[in-house]
């Protein structure tokens, strides 16, 4: 990417890494505090269908943090130029995955990172969110040594597909293990991997196992880790170009960027995000449904290659595109005001299927329930409930619009000789066609 480059009135410093979803440059803000931009890979936000959910997930985020730090990496905006979806965050390097490739995480970090990890996912698995691409290279490090998730929710929002705490919990136990085996052995790497283990059983029991190991870890804090990210930054990249778009419009005289979440007003500072939500405001932001009419570059003033105007024509283009977007901007409300509103989420029906072989010896049994809705957004609410009767598990799974089918998946981890038949009901407390809630339940077989 083009050192000094601004998007959103970011400057790129030119250090880059690659993500699932596009490329993290670290940035200075309008206020000089040090930010990361995000640039989606094109082909990834190329349908009107991966822009909207996209927007709807970094919306979730806003509403997330809108209470406090919770271990999210603090979002500051996201915003289109002409054909780039740029997302503008707090600093977002180094990665734990920088750390372990330069040999500055120790124990007593990897513990750290973990436990925060551990914390942070707890929090938004009980707000009926999850991350759905949790490794080494989404969890980055913040300047006090903070633990914090990035691209929470983005790569399934692009995909079409739904995260689940379940896949978290999963990631988190495959990451313990891979921070144990960075640690060699010893007494520490076996607590990493009793932790691993431990998640088995969720995070709570996880976090708690490395709590009670905390002798094995010294220097565990968020002091060491602050001290292992000092001065280490992601890699210079060159060979990743920048759009003329960005590097122009997003925030320097010669055009304007759009921003995709609802901005009333200048923040103060990273985080600083307002959203508008409650009865009688649309469920998308007025910029979400401008790009989604494809009006998004007709709201961006093209880029001036031939040096800067003179101030008087400057102030005369920022007038009209000003009174363009403000025009564009009134006609949305009107349609949306003139539309009739869509019918509420409901689910009709649900199927559970179970595993078709034998379980053997500690194995697992993966459960998956379809659920069939009408096709509207909202959130599903709903139990799993074991016969070995374990605590039901209770979830809430978001949908957007045009989904039919949506899968929540249930893994039942057995242990121990013998032979046991388990059964696994989905109960759907709510919403469903009758009002009632609707269930369907599956059985396997335990052999060892």
């Amino acid at each position: 990417m083009r050192e000094g480059a601004t998007v959103a009135g970011h400057r790129l410093t030119g250090r880059t890494r690659r993500s699932e979803v596009g490329t993290w440059a670290d940035a200075v803000s309008p206020d000089g505090r040090p930010s990361g931009a995000l640039l989606f890979d094109p082909p990834a936000v190329a349908t009107a269908g991966a822009r909207e959910r996209l927007v709807a997930t970094v919306g979730a985020d806003v509403r997330l943090q809108s209470g406090g730090p919770i271990g999210l990496l603090p979002v500051i905006d996201l915003v289109a130029a002409r054909d780039e979806v740029w997302l503008i965050t707090t600093r977002a390097t180094p990665a734990v995955a920088d750390l372990m490739a330069a040999g500055r995480l120790d124990p007593g970090g990897a513990a750290t990172v973990l436990l925060e990890t551990a914390q942070a996912l707890l929090t938004v698995h009980a707000a009926g969110a999850a991350h759905g691409a949790l490794h080494a290279g989404t969890i980055v490090i913040g300047e006090d040594g903070s633990v914090l998730l990035a691209e929470r929710g983005l790569l399934r929002a692009l995909r079409g597909e739904h995260a689940s705490a379940e896949q978290d919990v999963a990631a988190w136990a495959a990451l313990a293990g891979a921070l144990a085996a960075n640690c060699g052995q010893g007494h520490a790497a076996a607590a990493l991997r009793r932790a691993s283990a431990a998640a088995a059983h969720g995070l709570a029991a996880a976090r708690d196992t490395l709590l009670a190991e905390r002798d094995a870890f010294p220097g565990v804090g968020r002091e060491g880790l602050a001290r292992a990210a000092h001065g280490l930054s992601a890699p210079t990249s060159p060979d990743l170009p920048i759009g003329p778009a960005a590097g122009v419009a997003a925030g320097s005289s010669g055009g304007e960027a759009v921003t995709l979440l609802d901005l009333p007003g200048a923040a103060d500072g990273p985080g600083d995000v307002m959203m508008r939500f409650g009865p009688g405001v649309p469920t998308e932001t007025t910029a979400a449904q401008i790009w989604r009419a494809g009006q998004t570059s007709a709201a961006i003033t093209a880029t001036q290659t031939r040096g800067p105007a003179p101030r008087r024509r400057r102030r005369r283009s920022t007038a009209w595109a000003g009174t363009l977007l403000l025009a564009i901007l009134i006609a949305a409300v009107i349609l949306w005001l003139r539309q009739t509103p869509g019918a509420p989420l409901a689910v009709s029906d649900v199927d559970v299927k179970a595993p078709k072989k034998t379980v053997r010896c500690d194995g697992q049994a993966d459960f998956v329930g379809v659920v069939t809705t009408n096709g509207e957004a909202g959130s599903i609410r709903y139990l799993w409930i074991r016969s070995d009767g374990r605590k039901p598990l209770e979830g809430e799974q978001r949908t957007s619009s045009g989904d039919t089918s949506v899968d929540l998946p249930l893994h039942w981890k057995v242990t121990g000789s013998g032979s046991f038949k388990g059964t696994a009901t989905l109960r759907v407390l709510s919403p469903t066609t009758s009002g009632k809630p609707i269930q369907d339940k599956a059985s396997f077989t335990y052999k060892c």
